[in-house]
């Protein structure tokens, strides 16, 4: 008969280690990443993927602790990723790993429940500490972005909830995006490069949370009808080296 004393007890939480799922596309940064994480004694990277169909039901599966995900993957979102497994298991936290520091972006991700959102410049010791300080249920936020958060959400209450989280220029290409015109006739109508254009489509894809344009327009056609977003302020701007109008 099992002396009492020699059953096995339940590992307490804190000495458990702290399982970590990595989702980005690219290899060499999941790569570079779990090397970075498995070096500390206290966390394990329990899985990895680079498409977010795939890593949103493996993380959802798995369960880890904390899941690093990039905010833009080829056949998604990221951040649409987060809110599926944030509805899913509450208890996962989420970490957006993005190389955009991008107020409208942040918004998004903090919507869909995210815990943190750091960019990919960050240094190792601090993505540690994030991680760290993730799994143990507190927020990488900061204070001065919950501010703006909760401004937003009380000043845009009125507003359509499909678009308040666009700018006026997404919301005119969402607009021609609705009406079936590609990124060339689009374009061709702003009077801008279509690397513009596909810059931006890629930017709202990723605010919606949807993973095709076709999905983007349906929502668009479902919105309560309004005066379409005049074109005029896209046309004849200056481009950066990346095609994106000079701000």
């Amino acid at each position: 008969m099992q002396d009492r004393n020699d059953r096995p007890t339940a590992t307490p939480a804190a000495e458990r280690p702290i399982t970590v799922f990595l989702l980005d596309d690219h290899e060499l940064v999941r790569r570079g990443v779990r090397t970075l994480l498995e070096s500390e004694p206290d966390i394990e990277v329990v899985g990895e993927s680079g498409l977010a169909g795939d890593g949103a039901a493996r993380i959802t599966a798995l369960r880890p602790r904390v899941a690093l995900v990039d905010g833009r993957l080829p056949d998604g979102s990221g951040i649409e990723v987060c809110r599926q497994v944030r509805s899913a298991d509450p208890a996962v936290g989420v970490i957006i790993l993005t190389s955009y520091d991008d107020d409208e972006a942040l918004f998004a991700a903090i919507m869909a429940g995210a815990s943190g959102y750091v960019l990919k410049q960050i240094s190792g010791g601090d993505l540690v500490a994030a991680v760290r300080h993730v799994a143990a249920g507190q927020s990488m936020l900061d204070p001065a972005v919950t501010t703006r958060v909760l401004h937003r959400l009380r000043h845009g209450a009125n507003k359509d909830p499909l678009t308040q989280h666009l700018t006026p220029k997404e919301e005119q290409v969402l607009a021609l995006v609705a009406e079936g015109m590609t990124n060339r006739q689009i374009a061709e109508r702003l009077g801008v490069a279509e690397k513009t254009v596909k810059n931006y489509v890629s930017t709202l894809l990723a605010k919606l949370g949807v993973e095709s344009r076709t999905q983007a327009a349906v929502m668009a056609a479902r919105r309560p009808s309004r005066r379409r977003p005049q074109v005029d302020d896209l046309r004849g701007r200056p481009e950066g080296d990346d095609g994106a109008p000079l701000r």
